[in-house]
């Protein structure tokens, strides 16, 4: 693997430096960012976590330098043609069809069609951003950015072509509409496939990286399949929508007491209404949680993020009690889940959880938590959206280590510390959170190497159907 590694180091290297500006440019959008940095320090590392986590990272590169239609670089350094791509290509596809789109537009417009189009947008786009557009991709980023244009709606982009005269442009618009409305009729049951792990696997201490397959096929197989129906609802998107202000609750409980203040910090940045607990018992964690749930106004946002800081021994976490069997982690998704919260189905919810393990005992007290007591109180019952699986949208990212570590003066978790830089960095890349979570895997890991007597263990699993930006 070291080596298969190295070898793919060594290919986005030379690619990156044989690109020109404009070429970067054009990759960065290709690979799903609405980032306008393409230099090639931040490319390295947006492709680096592009490719090295896919297990179809050598045809995710070979296919980019296809649109890009830099064959040289594929015979060099891919050491394959332009023939063999696109026959490998008429089995497997990695690049998301509306961005190899517009980028083939992009490519085929000219200046007097791109100047044509930026005066007919004059009063849809800020002066600023149609005098820095250089490209028809620039305009189409700022139209992303507007929620004007999206891979199911393409009839802004269309009707523009049609009005500079470029019908030629035009149709393959309408064709790709076609294709994308014919996808939409087939059965969404035939839209699941499977993750060849379970959601939640006791006892899990190694990083889970998830291919681009895994990211688009969304039901693990231990994860129910039971569905909720409503009159109607849109298409399936690429990306989640999440520009609401706020953008949804985020509840910090932090039973240990050093890092929800940091938590709250950022997640107010990231424009979401926080509310932070200290030092509750697990009875209190539960009834806080379920208070958050059956208030219909922390329900209305695009989303929700969970954040817990306590104790705990392999699936429970502690709270501040000492005798007591705790709360299972699994019970803490479930309460969010869209037979117990239909109000968040189809909304994205994220769980980043820090648990300081101890030792697994009996207690002589134990407190267990049935299904009956998870039901919510005021979450409304009416469905959000069809067809939507109970444990979709969910991304749970959990670190653990000793309990050791909190007799530390000035203790800081370094799990949490990583998150949030990785956070930060990533609302100001405009970087979707599957990859801010590998910065924090790669923070984990050296801190690991630079201490095996502290080490951090850290188990990533999602079910999120589109790709999730927190900006």
């Amino acid at each position: 693997m070291a080596l298969v590694n190295q070898h793919q180091l060594q290919a986005i290297n030379q690619i990156l430096e044989s690109l020109n500006g404009n070429e970067r440019r054009r990759l960065l959008y290709l690979c799903g960012s609405l980032d306008t940095d393409s230099s090639v320090a931040c490319m390295k590392e947006m492709l680096q976590g592009k490719v090295m986590r896919n297990e179809t990272g050598d045809l995710y590169l070979r296919e980019l330098l296809l649109h890009l239609r830099r064959f040289d670089i594929l015979r060099k350094v891919c050491k394959t043609s332009r023939d063999e791509v696109e026959r490998a290509m008429t089995y497997s596809q990695v690049l998301p069809r509306f961005r190899v789109l517009m980028a083939n537009i992009s490519e085929d417009l000219g200046n007097e069609d791109l100047n044509s189009i930026k005066f007919l947008l004059s009063s849809t786009l800020p002066r600023e951003k149609m005098e820095k557009a250089k490209s028809f991709l620039d305009v189409i980023i700022e139209l992303e950015k507007l929620d004007k244009v999206s891979p199911e709606r393409v009839d802004f982009v269309q009707e523009c072509l049609m009005n500079v005269d470029r019908v030629d442009l035009a149709k393959k618009v309408a064709t790709y509409k076609v294709s994308v409305v014919t996808s939409e009729q087939h059965s969404p049951q035939q839209q699941w496939c499977r993750v060849p792990r379970p959601f939640l696997a006791p006892n899990s201490s190694h990083l889970l990286q998830q291919t681009r397959q895994e990211q688009s096929c969304h039901t693990a197989e231990n994860i129910p399949v039971s569905v909720y129906r409503a009159q109607s609802c849109q298409s399936q998107l690429e990306l989640y929508k999440f520009n609401s202000n706020p953008r949804g609750v985020c509840v910090i409980i932090d039973c240990v007491g050093n890092d929800g203040d940091m938590l709250e910090q950022t997640f107010k940045a990231l424009h979401f209404k926080v509310i932070l607990h200290k030092w509750l018992s697990v009875e209190h964690i539960l009834s806080t949680l379920r208070g958050i749930i059956s208030q219909r106004e922390n329900l209305e946002g695009d989303g929700l993020v969970c954040c817990i800081i306590s104790r705990g021994t392999t699936n429970h976490i502690l709270g501040t009690d000492s005798y007591n069997v705790g709360l299972h982690l699994d019970n803490i998704r479930r309460l969010f889940t869209a037979d117990s919260c239909p109000k968040l189905a189809g909304k994205p919810k994220a769980f980043f959880i820090q648990r300081y393990s101890v030792p697994e005992f009996q207690p002589y007290a134990r407190m267990h938590h049935r299904d009956e007591d998870l039901e919510t109180d005021g979450c409304d019952r009416l469905p959000r959206c069809d067809l939507i699986p109970i444990d979709a949208d969910v991304f749970w990212s959990h670190s653990w280590t000793d309990e050791h570590q909190l007799e530390q003066g000035n203790h800081r978790s370094i799990y949490l510390k990583a998150l949030t830089d990785a956070l930060h960095k990533g609302q100001r890349r405009k970087t979707h959170l599957v990859d801010v979570h590998t910065e924090v895997n790669g923070a984990i890991f050296e801190y690991n190497k630079r201490n095996p007597g502290a080490t951090y263990q850290i188990d990533l699993k999602h079910t999120l159907r589109k790709e999730l930006y927190l900006q």
